[in-house]
């Protein structure tokens, strides 16, 4: 099974940056950071497919966001530059170790394994 730790939450001000990393136990094909807000679902921000290639990311954050991966640590980051008040929320690791499709990979209901969340506070 894959399991999941997140780090690197906290509070910054207005244009600061952050990085949150995912640590795992068993590599998967894709991990990727969702953030959710208080009676909400969760929002695909940023993903990467663990066997090489460039990130996919939302509108809302590219540019600022930049997800990377590292084999050799078992763990992928999110850096976080640029941060707005709006990027406020609980942030999400999720694993899943299928094929997933380019249009669906920002998408929960595709991943089966998650992180505790980590909170992000942009004031």
């Amino acid at each position: 099974d894959v399991q999941l730790v997140e780090s690197g939450g906290g509070s910054v001000q207005a244009g600061g940056s952050l990085r949150l990393s995912c640590s795992y136990t068993r590599r998967p094909n894709y991990v990727t950071w969702f953030r959710q807000w208080p009676g909400n679902g969760r929002e695909g921000v940023a993903g990467i497919y663990t066997g090489g290639g460039d990130g996919h990311y939302a509108d809302a954050v590219k540019g600022r966001f930049t997800i990377t991966h590292d084999i050799a640590k078992r763990a992928a980051y999110l850096q976080m530059d640029t941060l707005k008040p709006e990027d406020t929320a609980v942030h999400y690791c999720a694993a899943s170790r299928g094929w997933i499709g380019p249009e669906f990979r920002l998408r929960a209901p595709w991943y089966d394994h998650w992180g505790q969340g980590t909170q992000v506070t942009v004031s």
